[in-house]
């Protein structure tokens, strides 16, 4: 699974900010009073946009940006976009799983004290590469 996006996001001048619009993510918007917070909004944007239960996490390809036609008061920014630091960031709720393992293993760690959640935690972040 690809993690890291880039999606080219088309700035406007507005009267106070700036507004943003994605040509490759319909109906995704944003705006900011700063160019600054106009692009941290973008990431919160793309995030939010990949969440919608229509778009179930699913990518388009982005357009490339000379393909993009600009208007008067319009440039063109390049937005990364990190799905798992943008899930680590939004995303704290813990998620209860049931799993099975061997009777033999279950009495051998936790007569070692294991914590079996950090443990799947950690085995899943590295078998997964995710950085902590």
């Amino acid at each position: 699974m690809n993690k890291i996006y880039y999606y080219p996001a088309i700035f406007t001048k507005e009267d106070v900010g700036f507004s943003v619009s994605f040509p490759d993510l319909p109906g995704c918007y944003t705006q900011g009073d700063t160019i600054e917070e106009a692009y941290k909004m973008s990431t919160f944007a793309i995030g939010l946009y990949a969440q919608n239960e229509e778009n179930n996490f699913v990518f388009p390809e982005a357009s490339a940006p000379n393909d993009i036609t600009l208007e008067k008061d319009e440039f063109l920014v390049l937005i990364e976009f990190n799905l798992v630091e943008y899930l680590k960031n939004t995303s704290d709720k813990a998620v209860k799983k049931t799993l099975t393992i061997p009777s033999w293993l279950n009495n051998l760690a936790e007569q070692n004290n294991v914590n079996f959640s950090n443990i799947l935690q950690n085995a899943l972040k590295e078998y997964l590469n995710v950085n902590n």
